[in-house]
């Protein structure tokens, strides 16, 4: 059949598509496997004009293992066998770096005798590194949750076994205080009252270490519901006035306030109750402590005020996060885990709020919370 009139029209339309191409190189190879075209994709992937490659055995653009161990005849032995070869490994450009490159090559018969091959390269190092990346954040994904389960798992244990003595030294503290086994002298219940203040701290810090970790690991829930930020300060008060007064401190808090917030009411109360329990530990005898809220724009707030021993500007940045304690030192009489003022950082968040701070040192610190305000 003869060919149609417009087949050099169409021949001119393939070589100008190839030769412009700038995303894949395809080039030609004669049957010994020597260049023997090139396109604008080739130039741009493997980095040699054309006159510099022409001529050259293709193997110049594998590493020296693969071409150590004839990798290139191999390609080409299986396309002449099979009619087409595909593969996925590193290439090596011009200047000697390296990419991974998809290679597809097709033997090229005409009338039943193999007259080269057509080779076409595509370069998949981006895409390679950001499935590498994808499996690499997958396994570290995976071993954190591993891990944050096996902590978890250590620190639920872990809680069980301390606290199960710790609550039983608190049980027989209160019996001895109370006087079942007999009168205490006063060197004896002094003793016995630090015993029981021990006790208190100890277990303390373990429930701060299991909070952490359950709201580290996503395990802490949240009952959110319209409450009342004024029964959340009626609820804590009672819980610190022994605190403050112990230590000389006045605790006030404004008029009562009708402000209703979306929150998880206990956990409101447990960041207040740390709020207030660490103005009580950084204020000192005379001092006072205000507690007020209020509203500002779609937010309630509810802040708490000391005049305690400040925190310096620097260190304003690191106060929420874990295991910190601004003016704690090994003779400081601050005692406590370093986690509360996190704790409660986090709390607000997961309740789509916040818990911001302003200090001055030597003249005190304000904590405010803010919570979404029911509409």
């Amino acid at each position: 059949m003869p060919r149609p009139k417009s087949s050099g029209v169409d021949a001119e339309l393939y070589r100008l598509l190839v030769e412009s191409v700038k995303d894949y190189a395809i080039f030609l190879l004669d049957p010994t496997g020597h260049v023997a075209t090139w396109n604008e994709g080739a130039r741009r992937i493997k980095g040699y004009e054309a006159d510099e490659i022409t001529g050259r055995h293709f193997s110049v653009f594998y590493p020296p293992d693969r071409v150590a161990e004839r990798w290139p005849e191999h390609e080409l032995e299986v396309a002449k066998r099979e009619g087409r070869f595909e593969d996925e490994g590193w290439r090596v450009r011009k200047d000697g770096t390296k990419f991974w490159a998809n290679v597809v090559i097709t033997a090229l018969h005409r009338d039943g005798e193999l007259v080269g091959f057509a080779k076409v390269t595509r370069d998949l190092t981006e895409r390679r590194d950001a499935q590498l990346k994808a499996v690499d954040d997958a396994r570290r994904l995976a071993m954190s949750e591993e891990a944050n389960r096996t902590k978890s798992s250590f620190l639920a244990a872990m809680s069980h076994e301390l606290r199960t003595p710790l609550n039983a030294i608190g049980g027989y503290a209160d019996l001895l205080l109370a006087g079942v086994g007999g009168e205490l002298t006063e060197q004896q219940r002094q003793y016995v009252e630090r015993v029981y203040a021990g006790q208190k701290h100890l277990l303390g810090v373990i429930n701060d270490i299991l909070n952490f970790s359950r709201i580290e690991a996503g395990q802490l829930h949240y009952e959110i519901e319209s409450i009342s930020l004024q029964d959340a300060i009626d609820a804590v008060i009672p819980l610190i006035e022994p605190q403050a007064r112990s230590r000389d401190i006045d605790l006030t808090h404004g008029g009562r306030t009708r402000v209703i917030v979306r929150a998880d009411g206990s956990k409101v109360e447990q960041i207040l109750i740390n709020l207030l329990s660490n103005a009580v530990k950084f204020t000192d005898a005379g001092g006072r402590i205000s507690l007020c809220a209020g509203v500002e724009g779609e937010e309630g707030w509810v802040s708490v005020r000391d005049t305690g021993i400040g925190i310096a500007e620097d260190a304003l940045g690191a106060i929420f996060q874990p295991f910190v304690q601004v003016g704690r030192s090994l003779t400081s009489h601050h005692e406590g885990t370093g986690l509360g003022l996190a704790i409660s950082s986090d709390l607000a968040r997961g309740m789509g709020g916040s818990l911001r701070v302003t200090s001055t040192p030597g003249e005190g610190s304000e904590f405010t919370l803010r919570l979404p305000l029911t509409r």
